[in-house]
């Protein structure tokens, strides 16, 4: 279910472009209303099979997402289209920054920020850790389960889409761009390294530059591939990543 909550660019262009919503308004009545549809999600659906093969869960979520997929490219056709934003510019070091792209970036920033503290510090970010650990260990000390991967759905779903509505600030939107960007998050999971959040951020700037890189040295079109490549290389050499922990990996 996590491919298809890269559809969510296209609601927010939707309230900003029907009901008159302004952008930033609709980045959190997204990633509010997608934290409760997780919440349900996993909760209703993916909990009844979480004990069982992982092919089953694959198949189920798979399955959403193919529904989510249809539904959302019938309704609003898989044209590309565009945030109406209107917030001007400013000049750092003699270039040209939209402010909205600077004001996705901090979002972005903001909520990866806070998603740290969460885990760090907050009851339910350790409840969270420790299912993720060991579930039935957690359920003989009073935990439940059941619940704790019910509001990690909802978290996950919540920061997808975040980031489907930074993305719309910078670029273009359409249903079908799922595939595109979700094969990007894993390089980059892959690159930063599993169970960290700073190895978010820092897979991120890794895949950013080495893309640039590999575009300058090959071609626009061997740009992705180079991100792939040096994925392939980490999981040999260093499966914890740049800076995962390990028994994440």
């Amino acid at each position: 279910m996590a491919r298809a909550n890269w559809k969510l660019p296209t609601r927010r262009w939707l309230l900003a472009t029907r009901a008159g919503i302004d952008p930033y308004v609709g980045f959190v009545l997204c990633a509010a209303a997608l934290f409760g549809l997780g919440y349900l999600i996993q909760r209703g659906f993916i909990n009844k099979v979480v004990a069982a093969p992982i092919f089953i869960t694959f198949t189920l979520t798979f399955g959403m997402d193919l529904l989510v997929q249809n539904v959302m490219v019938n309704t609003f056709t898989a044209t590309p289209r565009s945030l109406p934003l209107d917030y001007g510019s400013v000049q750092i070091a003699g270039l040209s920054i939209s402010l909205a792209r600077l004001g996705a970036m901090g979002l972005a920033l903001l909520l990866t920020g806070l998603l740290y503290w969460v885990l760090k510090r907050s009851s339910i970010g350790r409840a969270i850790i420790a299912v993720r650990m060991d579930r039935y260990a957690a359920a003989l000390l009073g935990l439940n389960v059941p619940r704790i991967y019910a509001v990690t759905f909802g978290i996950g779903a919540l920061m997808a889409a975040a980031a489907g509505g930074a993305m719309a600030m910078a670029f273009p939107i359409t249903p079908i761009l799922d595939g595109t960007f979700l094969g990007k998050a894993f390089v980059i999971c892959v690159l930063g390294g599993l169970g960290s959040v700073p190895g978010a951020l820092i897979g991120g700037l890794v895949l950013g530059l080495l893309e640039s890189f590999g575009a300058l040295a090959f071609g626009s079109q061997w740009s992705a591939s180079v991100g792939f490549a040096i994925m392939l290389v980490i999981l040999v050499v260093k499966p914890t990543g740049i800076a995962g922990r390990a028994g994440y990996e």
